[in-house]
């Protein structure tokens, strides 16, 4: 983690030291805003869940959110309630390393501190735009790293490809509207070589892996390799995210926080980042 990075990070523990402290005096606002916490801009890197959300062509349920409640009560004040019902891997999303690895860890068994932290922004758009079926390799790192300098320890790095631009179409963004398993042969979006993601995992201490595509793996990706390369070694990937084009190649810290689901392979994700720079 670099120095900045740790420095926000001590910022967020003190802040949160100060609301927990500030709760009994009842002066919460008072005591954050003497921190930069209290001014920071986040960028939300996060699609809405709503009947636009795309999942995978074979998943046989989308998002649904179910009125069980709304309006005013017979005691006169207002009240809403819904269910909600989404499979684990759709949208903004987070894949667990249990996901494609045995021995890995649940969503609920991820640490926290593998979801917030530094991250780097690859931008590999150029190319992916060109080639519907372009694999990210370890060249693509090394160029950045030309620029930029190495990745820093303990960074999640994140690829922009571009296809954030066509979502939710789903014809432009999977690269077919077919559903099934007719679909699923005919998925067309960039991915993670997966002679990278065994380089990464190799070469790079690094937290978590995220694009703005619908999989770590490219559309035509029989056997998931580069998400057991990322899985084997308990990184989690975050699929399907978004803006990443307002976010600058580095000098970046990110809160990744899913649903917390008890020993779920995934969930959906609200992802935030601001710049540290």
């Amino acid at each position: 983690m670099s120095n900045l990075a740790k420095k926000f990070s001590n910022y967020i523990f003190i802040a949160t030291g100060l609301v927990l402290i500030s709760c009994q005096t009842h002066e919460v606002k008072k005591e954050v805003q003497g921190f930069p916490l209290a001014e920071v801009e986040w960028i939300d890197l996060s699609y809405l869940f709503d009947s636009t959300t795309l999942y995978w062509p074979n998943n046989p349920d989308g998002f649904q959110l179910r009125e069980d409640a709304a309006g005013v009560t017979d005691l006169g004040y207002y009240y809403s309630s819904y269910t909600l019902l989404t499979p684990e891997h759709g949208g903004t999303h987070l894949d667990a390393p249990i996901h494609f690895y045995e021995n890995g860890v649940t969503v609920d068994e991820l640490p926290l501190s593998k979801l917030t932290g530094e991250a780097v922004v690859i931008d590999v758009s150029e190319q992916a735009l060109e080639n519907r079926d372009y694999l990210i390799d370890t060249v693509a790192i090394l160029n950045w790293e030309k620029e930029y300098g190495l990745i820093p320890d303990d960074a999640m790095v994140f690829f922009r490809t571009g296809y954030g631009a066509f979502y939710p179409d789903r014809k432009a963004y999977f690269g077919t509207d077919k559903m099934g398993e007719e679909g699923i042969s005919e998925l067309h979006f960039p991915g993670i070589a997966p002679e990278m993601a065994v380089w990464l995992v190799q070469n790079r201490k690094i937290k978590a892996v995220g694009l703005d595509t619908p999989s770590l793996d490219y559309g035509q990706s029989k056997d998931f390799a580069a998400h057991q390369a990322l899985m084997g070694a308990q990184i989690p990937g975050f699929e399907n995210l978004a803006h990443l084009d307002q976010l600058p190649a580095k000098g970046i810290y990110v809160v990744a926080l899913p649903m917390n689901i008890k020993g779920g392979s995934g969930g959906p994700l609200r992802v935030i980042a601001t710049i540290l720079e």
